[in-house]
């Protein structure tokens, strides 16, 4: 195991599962609840960096397909046998492939991959963490959407959107539901990120990624430590009044009419 910073002790003794948890934005969020005290489930279908991530976090992997039931199942099932509880679900996992662009442009296989890996895999993480934060009657519940999922993007990912506009749409209605009961569900809005997906979108397209920059009032892409930042947030009790929540975190893009130059 990494030596981690202590950064405080408000996630001591709370287990929290991550999906898409060996690069980019899980990565980050994996080190930064470790941090806090969490005890961390990395969940990835890669072996290799998936372990290598539980490792830097003293954490344990789980390899995990998120668009198949039986092994997301299998996952929380997992956390709660390890650790003996499941209160947080960071349900992370998404794709954006190239195929996937204007409507025009994308065919059918590429539109239900996306909605497959960013839709569906959020719906089966939902529907087999609940059960064991009902069982405590506590849990935070927070599932990757985009700044996309309320606005419409400058250069076009048809599924993308839509996943994300699904996603946020049933962790609302997840928020409502489950409020009562002591599970909160929010949906985590970031603006484009510094992640392997972005800067191989650049590699590929430079010209498509610098439109996206342009529209950003911050000047700069988020780092994947501030999203991890806004996760542990949402994961903890200083969040305790917020759920079924859109929360944006997109260095202003939603809040623009045009970004001085």
């Amino acid at each position: 195991m990494a030596e981690l910073e202590v950064v405080s002790n408000r996630l001591k003794n709370r287990t929290a599962v991550i999906t898409g948890a060996a690069s980019g934005i899980g990565l980050a969020t994996a080190r930064r609840l470790a941090a806090e005290g969490a005890r961390v489930i990395v969940a990835d279908i890669d072996p290799a960096s998936g372990k290598d991530a539980a490792e830097q976090v003293g954490g344990t992997f789980v390899p995990v397909n998120v668009t198949d039931e039986d092994e997301v199942k299998n996952l929380f099932a997992q956390a709660k046998e390890i650790y003996g509880s499941v209160d947080i679900a960071f349900n992370n996992a998404g794709i954006s492939p190239p195929e996937d662009a204007s409507i025009l442009d994308t065919g059918i296989e590429a539109w239900r991959k996306v909605q497959e890996v960013n839709l569906t895999s959020v719906y089966y993480c939902c529907k087999y963490a609940l059960p064991y934060m009902l069982e405590q009657g506590k849990g935070s519940i927070i599932n990757t959407a985009s700044f996309v999922a309320v606005m419409g993007a400058a250069t076009s990912q048809i599924s993308y959107s839509a996943s994300k506009g699904g996603v946020l749409a049933m962790s609302r209605e997840l928020g409502v539901e489950f409020a009562r009961r002591g599970v909160r569900v929010n949906a985590l809005c970031p603006g484009p990120v510094n992640t392997p997906l972005l800067k191989e979108l650049f590699a590929s397209d430079p010209e498509r990624a610098a439109r996206r920059l342009v529209h950003v009032p911050l000047g700069r892409f988020a780092e994947p430590e501030e999203m991890a930042a806004a996760v542990a947030f949402l994961a903890s009790d200083d969040s305790s009044f917020m759920t079924a929540s859109t929360f944006l975190v997109d260095g202003g893009i939603s809040g623009a009419y045009v970004t001085p130059q």
